[in-house]
């Protein structure tokens, strides 16, 4: 590999088709109809629970099983062979029990099935543990991964009526018990519709939601339910919404796009079945026009399915993202069809140029051959035309064509952190002299390049990548997060000095690749499976030839200028094997196949130099900062960076352990054996300019796998901003060292009564050469301030201020100061913005402070405040970063932690004054107004 990763490329972010559905009259002059996309996501129906399951037909009985001897699925023609004898050979009769006991492998069942008559016939299993490869009369008739949960193969076409027919199913096992575990049946001559899927159902009863939802965040926590997922327990739900298309729309191709549902998502439409989505994590579109009832209403179901995990941290349940419906004429720009890659010349000079090679599928679903005419036309940040170019294709029927085509940019406006300027690619398909589809295309040109040397480049000019990793849920709301949320996030981040995020284990939702586009964050985006399976982790006999959820976020997300290399998993069991290795060059060639233009490189947390070291192009490196000099020297051409470091774990405003309440000290002290304090991560990749950045586990708190405690915590520890994004300490540290403006950051807090003459421990976090401490106008002396490092004084406690002072060259550049403050006496409300969008979507997030009389935050004030709001909007979620805290998110009321909490109000669809009011016991209320406004063109 060379000693330089270097890519040039012009990014996008997720495009969109815009268009107005018009009626045609005789002689009018009128639009051409070029495509509709309309956000979905008001007026569903939710339940929460399954429906009881009232199949009939013939159970399968007579099971025999033996352990598979090969340990790999490799014998079916033999143990799937329909005349093949069961009563030697190692076979055993076989009950619904586990047959594992532990053992990680296979097993092969087989069974008569009961008597078949001409007709429909489905196999329906209604538990198998873990996965299962279904094969009767020796026809492999499909595949069902995952545990626990019924599925179903139609075997019509596969088994001889009024004859003898053998099922056999090679059952995987990945952990603890496993087999056949529950009843299988056949279902004759009918399709299984679900009660909740079917129109003669009455869904009255059910709570009308606005999506994005998150139906796991708002329930009881329980200590008997997930760990690692925050104790919240998870079942199935149930949405359902109905929608009228008029009959105009005839002829056009109708699509749902779900940006993301968690999981396991099954799809009805007017009764009739439309598929199955896993994934948790990818979005979910299919082409829903054979089901759709044009000029009548259309009922749409979806059952969700969070009984089984992806991963091992929160991941609620749910609609979670935009839902949109889309109409398309038969001939138009594929979905995700538009890809812009740029070359561009003097990069570091005032008046850099590009040229784009725009590269735009064109599909074709009509019956007829179909000569089409793509217009591309670039738009320029300030909304100038800037270049065009066309181009004829020639389409057969049900086909789809890829054109390239090239233009040049003068004066190229490059995509920078400093600098988020963003073109758009407007294409535009024709036949005939009429219009059938215009699609926008928001991309950035700039360039990116990783020399294992000297580290990463932006623009050719070098950046240290100073990230965070992150999980997408937010305080409230859980993973069903408003767009400004996504907002907010970024902004807090940005606000420390951070450059780059890391989608911590799957692929996020694309508006935060949006905000980070318009902020300018660079991005980690990463897949959830290393190939697949949705296994939390892989196994040695997993598949790779699907990858189609890989696939989607590369075709979603290669037009993002913010995402600078693609990750495809995380610390995976197989990352230093040839097993891994293997897997991983596979999953590289499709993602390079789809974007020739990054890096591809994962997370490991060992075996560096080994496995999938050797076929990726970059080394990510999560922890053991004391082995990046090793690994340099001994692969000085490959370019590294750390994946993910750091884990500290501290509690906003805690300064002593406490494993009963469940609190760490916010000291930069606490990192669990295989993690590392914030200045022994941050020290050990500024130092080195090889380590191209690194990314801090994590920005913020998440819920579930609470470290280091378990019960009563249900969130993590480990971020730099709490769960509602308020500051830790640790905050500071990173601003200080990460930030482009001098600072100095005084911790603790000074309210310690009854600790008074007791020593305190003071640190002082600066980037400044020199700190000097008073406490009450007196001199506590000064410090040099190690690089990367902080100072401290132990100071005997006495009321009053204390106040830090920071120098560089003997010029004052920063003070802090810390007071002791009064008892809690009021409440202050501070909306992050004046107006929100009356859309049924967009959230005002209010900080709440607990105040002494003086209007100084109380840093140890726990007081309950309740909420109420009036005006065209509703409370959509309250929080206070507290860990242990087992107060509803979906409350009117919070106790503040440490003197500050959190209201999200979400504005309705009318535009107004919003007034919310907060009071407490013996504290002076608060009342704040804001006003919600209708969107404008």
């Amino acid at each position: 590999m060379n000693s330089t990763f270097s890519r040039v490329l012009c990014l996008c972010t997720a495009a969109a088709t815009l268009g107005v559905l018009t009626g045609v009259q005789a002689n009018a002059t009128v639009k051409p109809f070029t495509g509709s996309r309309q956000r979905f996501d008001s007026g569903w129906r939710f339940h929460r629970g399954d429906f009881a399951d009232s199949a009939g037909g013939p159970e399968v009985t007579g099971w025999v099983w033996k352990p598979d001897s090969n340990s790999l699925p490799n014998d079916a023609s033999v143990n799937a062979a329909p005349n093949l004898e069961t009563h030697d050979g190692g076979w055993l009769p076989a009950t619904y029990d586990d047959v594992f006991h532990g053992r990680v492998g296979y097993a092969w069942y087989r069974a008569a099935l009961p008597p078949i008559h001409r007709g429909r016939t489905v196999l329906r299993f209604t538990n198998v543990d873990d996965n299962a490869t279904v094969y009767v009369n020796g026809h492999k008739v499909g595949e069902h991964d995952g545990w626990d949960t019924p599925f179903q193969f139609d075997i019509t076409a596969d088994v001889e009526p009024n004859s003898r027919n053998v099922v056999a199913v090679l059952v995987q096992n990945t952990a603890g018990g496993g087999g056949i575990n529950g009843p299988v049946s056949l279902v004759f001559n009918r399709v299984r519709v679900p009660v909740g899927a079917t129109s003669s159902y009455s869904d009255a009863k059910w709570n009308t939601v606005q999506l994005p939802q998150d139906f796991v965040v708002g329930t009881p926590f329980s200590k008997s339910a997930d760990t690692s997922h925050g104790f919240h327990p998870v079942m199935v739900g149930w949405y359902r919404k109905q929608f009228y298309l008029p009959a105009s729309a005839r002829g056009r191709q109708i699509w749902l796009n779900f940006g993301g549902i968690y999981r396991d998502a099954r799809l009805w439409i007017n009764g009739k079945f439309v598929g199955r989505h896993q994934s948790g994590y990818t979005p979910y579109r299919p082409n829903v026009t054979p089901y759709i009832h044009f000029g009548s209403d259309n009922l749409i179901a979806v059952r969700v399915d969070p009984t089984r995990f992806e991963g091992w941290w929160y991941e609620g349940g749910g609609i979670y993202r935009h839902v949109w419906l889309e109409e398309h004429n038969a001939l138009r720009v594929k979905h995700w069809g538009t890809f812009v890659i740029s070359s561009v010349h003097n990069v570091t000079s005032a008046d850099p140029s590009a040229d784009l090679t725009i590269q735009t599928t064109v599909a074709n679903s009509s019956s007829r051959t179909v000569v089409a005419h793509l217009e591309s036309r670039v738009v320029s940040p300030t909304g100038l035309s800037v270049a065009s170019i066309g181009a004829n294709v020639r389409l057969p029927r049900y086909s789809s064509h890829r054109v390239t085509t090239t233009v040049h940019l003068e004066k190229a406006a490059l995509w920078s952190l400093q600098h988020r300027n963003l073109y758009r690619l407007v294409s535009t398909v024709s036949s005939n002299n009429h219009e059938t589809d215009v699609h926008y295309t928001t991309f950035g040109v700039r360039t990116i390049q990783f020399n294992a040397a000297t580290g990463f480049y932006l623009n050719g000019r070098p950046v240290k990548l100073k990230g965070t990793c992150n999980h997408q849920d937010f305080a409230g709301v859980g993973i069903g997060v408003p767009d400004y949320v996504f907002k907010y996030r970024i902004m807090r981040l940005k606000q420390m000095g951070s450059n780059a995020y890391r989608c911590s284990h799957n692929p996020p939702a694309t508006e935060l690749l949006d905000q980070c586009d318009r902020q300018g964050m660079l991005v980690m985006d990463e897949n959830r499976h290393l190939g697949d399976t949705y296994s939390p982790k892989s196994g040695p006999s997993t598949k790779v030839g699907n990858l189609s959820d890989l696939k989607e976020m590369v075709l979603r997300d290669r037009n993002h200028p913010s995402v600078i290399m693609w990750s495809m998993c995380n610390e995976e069991p197989l990352q230093s094997t040839a097993t891994g290795a293997h897997i991983f060059a596979a999953m590289r060639q499709v993602t390079r196949a789809l974007d020739p233009t990054r890096p591809v490189t994962c997370a490991m947390n060992g075996g560096w130099g080994y496995g999938i070291s050797n076929v990726e192009d970059l080394q990510g490196c999560n922890y053991n900062p004391g082995s990046y000099d090793r690994f340099h020297a001994e692969f000085p051409n490959k370019p590294m960076y750390g994946s993910e470091v750091g884990s500290t774990v501290s509690t906003r405003g805690i300064y002593t352990n406490s494993k009963k309440l469940g609190y760490v000290s916010a000291y930069d002290v606490n990192a669990p054996s295989w993690a590392q304090t914030a200045e022994v991560t941050w020290s050990a990749i500024a130092s080195r300019p090889f380590v191209a950045g690194g990314f801090v586990w994590t920005g913020f708190d998440y819920r579930g796998e609470p470290t280091p405690y378990g019960w009563p915590c249900i969130n993590s520890h480990f971020g730099i901003l709490d769960m509602c994004g308020f500051a830790k300490d640790n905050y500071y540290y990173y601003k200080a060292w990460w930030g482009h403006k001098p600072l100095v950051h005084i911790l603790p807090h000074w309210n310690w009564a009854g600790e008074e003459g007791q020593p305190i421990s003071v640190w002082c976090y600066s980037a400044c050469h020199k700190v000097e401490l008073f406490l009450n106008g007196k001199s506590l002396g000064v410090q040099d301030m190690p690089r990367y490092g902080h100072v401290q004084w132990e100071v005997p406690y006495e009321p009053g201020t204390l106040v830090a002072k920071a120098y560089t060259g003997g010029k004052l550049l920063a003070t802090d100061t810390v007071s002791t403050t009064g008892q809690a006496a009021a409440i202050r409300l501070i909306p992050l913005r004046k107006t929100i969008l009356a859309d049924n979507e967009d959230v005002q997030l209010v900080k709440v402070e607990v105040v002494d009389a003086q209007g100084r935050v109380v840093p140890t004030a726990d007081n309950t405040v309740h909420f109420s709001v009036s005006g065209p909007a509703e409370l959509d979620g309250v929080a206070n970063g507290d860990p242990s805290d087992h107060e509803s998110d979906r409350g009117h009321s919070r106790k503040a932690f440490n003197g500050l909490c959190m209201v999200i109000v979400r504005a309705s669809n009318k535009a107004g004054s919003i007034t919310l009011q907060a009071s407490g016991s013996g504290l002076t209320p608060a009342v704040v107004s804001f006003r919600s406004t209708l969107r404008t063109r």
